[in-house]
């Protein structure tokens, strides 16, 4: 293909791409902000049952990632994408809808199933891109969902003047919208995808150089997830707590042009720096006392882990996409993404108790996070880019999309001579 034409294909990939992360993300942290008050206070819901529609959602989409994302290898991802977005809109649907466990359990499979599906989808496109390109846009695509965490919870509070149901129509209709806008992108054509879904996601499982990566890098998810719990449990206060989100959110975003200019965020270093800056903040967040504390030490913390989760998030996209064979971008994402999320469910699950048994049990939680933290950066060593972008035993994997890879010089952000080893 022509470079021009390479170069508008890929502006309009990027472009779609990252407008779409804005809107959907407004809509999903729009809803999210308040989906607890509703369930509790309009739908008189006990906590237990609340905690099992919540992690209904996260256990399906964690734990279809390993499936789903060969699928999105296999249909495209732009399609992938837009049937993602497609069920996630009928998600919020009916969870504005729900005035029962069984719609409210249906609305959660429904938004686990679109998550699980459009994550793999959107960054396959996203590391489609040429490497120029992949490093900025994945920048923008972070940005732009960090942009929507600070923005998402005051726009649904507007919205909620005209109830629930108004705010979760209001989510499904951005989500609709972004269905919409993948079909705008061409379609990958049949002689390039992969075979089958098994065949995919074997191939990934049965790679043991990126499964030792994906293991040591898999707390990375629980380390960024983790802080939005730890912190309220601290009881600092909703002011302090939104601030501390706020901070983390902003400082994720603004790290984003650094790490995509002269390919940084491919350096090993990087990811190690990313883990090791996220288990600092929890160490910070041990000398904040129960019920708030210094607001200085709070901030600390939070710009701590922004940055953290600021580095880790292009790190390891970026590990992937130089390492994962041409069209298998999807199913490599789904094993790193099934075992990300097995560790953030059991962790979340160990943090919680320790944090009911005391003082004592949240400091040895907040120590656990730093240590975990800790392992992961000595243990992580990334991939080394792989030297051509065909599957291997898969001659007919060459690339003749404009939306992914095409052969080795687009295969490796800043050439083969930094080839190496790490909602």
């Amino acid at each position: 293909m022509p470079k021009p034409a390479r170069a508008a294909s890929d502006r309009q990939a990027l472009t779609v791409i990252v407008s779409v992360q804005l809107a959907i993300s407004l809509g999903f942290f729009a809803v999210m902000a308040h989906l607890v008050a509703h369930l509790r206070h309009d739908l008189g819901l006990l906590a237990g049952t609340i905690t099992l529609v919540l992690g209904v959602r996260i256990a399906v989409q964690y734990g279809l990632l390993l499936p789903v994302g060969a699928v999105a290898d296999v249909i495209g991802p732009a399609r992938a994408g837009a049937l993602a977005c497609a069920v996630r809109a009928a998600g919020f649907a009916l969870l504005g809808a729900a005035g029962g466990l069984t719609e409210l359990l249906g609305a959660a499979v429904l938004l686990g199933a679109g998550g699980a599906l459009f994550h793999p989808a959107a960054q396959s496109l996203l590391a489609g891109v040429a490497p120029t390109g992949r490093a900025r846009g994945f920048a923008a695509y972070v940005a732009a969902g960090q942009v929507a965490a600070v923005a998402g919870p005051p726009a649904g509070l507007a919205l909620l003047a005209g109830g629930f149901g108004t705010l979760a129509g209001a989510a499904a209709a951005a989500w609709a919208v972004a269905a919409l806008l993948f079909l705008l992108l061409p379609h990958r054509s049949a002689a390039a995808r992969p075979a089958g879904v098994l065949d995919g996601a074997a191939t990934a499982a049965r790679d043991r150089t990126f499964l030792r990566f994906a293991v040591a890098a898999a707390p990375s998810t629980l380390l960024a997830d983790q802080v939005m719990t730890v912190v309220p449990l601290k009881d600092v206060g909703s002011g302090a707590t939104t601030v501390f989100l706020c901070v983390v959110a902003a400082v994720a975003s603004a790290v984003q042009p650094w790490c995509a200019a002269h390919g940084r965020a491919g350096r090993p270093w990087v990811l190690r720096a990313g883990l090791l800056c996220s288990g600092a903040g929890y160490l910070v967040l041990m000398a904040v006392p129960a019920g708030g504390g210094p607001m200085v030490v709070l901030l600390a913390a939070a710009a701590l882990n922004g940055l953290g989760n600021g580095l880790t998030q292009p790190a390891v996209f970026q590990a992937i996409a130089r390492y994962a064979p041409a069209h298998r971008f999807g199913a490599y994402f789904g094993v790193l993404g099934f075992l990300a999320g097995a560790v953030t469910v059991a962790g979340g699950l160990a943090v919680g108790r320790l944090f009911d048994a005391g003082s004592t049990g949240a400091a040895a939680a907040l120590a656990g996070l730093a240590l975990v933290a800790v392992a992961s950066a000595a243990a992580t060593r990334t991939p080394a880019a792989r030297s051509e972008a065909v599957d291997p035993g898969r001659a007919s994997d060459v690339e003749t999309c404009p939306l992914t890879r095409a052969g080795p010089a687009g295969h490796a952000p800043g050439g083969a001579r930094r080839a190496r080893s790490g909602q």
